[in-house]
């Protein structure tokens, strides 16, 4: 695997998905890496995050700002600033934000996924509000991506 030099600007205007309360930067493309990982930051709006999903990819999260709700393979249970939360391809999982303000974690997907097509194309899918499964899993299909269920809610309790 090679790496090449990259620098990723702060500044740079983010990815945004309403529906989810989301908006995303693509730090590491897939290109920087020979398709070996990417990294991507996330900023969730209070209340929101995915619906319930897998993939083939694994992710490692580090929890940056705020406090999560995570639930993988079933367990539930809440991460903190500083916490990393490594989430193995094939695992159902999902998260929330549950503080009141917006809340960021830095995510390391291997292998690569391109971030940058992906949250694109799933901003139109979701340009007004969280469609229905079948409709996800049509576009998830291309990505090799199912979708399981709704968010979670930050009330959902753990287990």
């Amino acid at each position: 695997m090679t790496i090449e030099f990259r620098h990723s600007d702060a500044s740079e205007p983010g990815l945004s998905i309403p529906a989810i309360g989301l908006v995303l930067h693509v730090r590491f493309p897939p290109s920087a890496s020979d398709g070996a990982f990417s990294i991507i930051e996330t900023i969730n709006d209070p209340g929101f995050g995915p619906p319930r999903h897998r993939h083939r990819e694994a992710e490692i999260f580090r929890v940056l700002e705020g406090r999560y709700l995570y639930e993988v393979d079933g367990r539930r249970f809440y991460a903190e600033v500083g916490d990393v939360v490594s989430i193995p391809g094939g695992a159902e999982h999902g998260f929330v934000n549950v503080t009141h303000k917006p809340a960021r974690q830095y995510v390391l997907i291997t292998p690569a996924l391109d971030a940058a097509a992906f949250f694109t194309e799933l901003g139109l899918v979701m340009a007004t509000r969280i469609p229905d499964k079948a409709a996800l899993n049509r576009f998830g299909a291309q990505w090799g991506m199912e979708f399981l269920g709704a968010p979670l809610k930050p009330t959902d309790i753990p287990t």
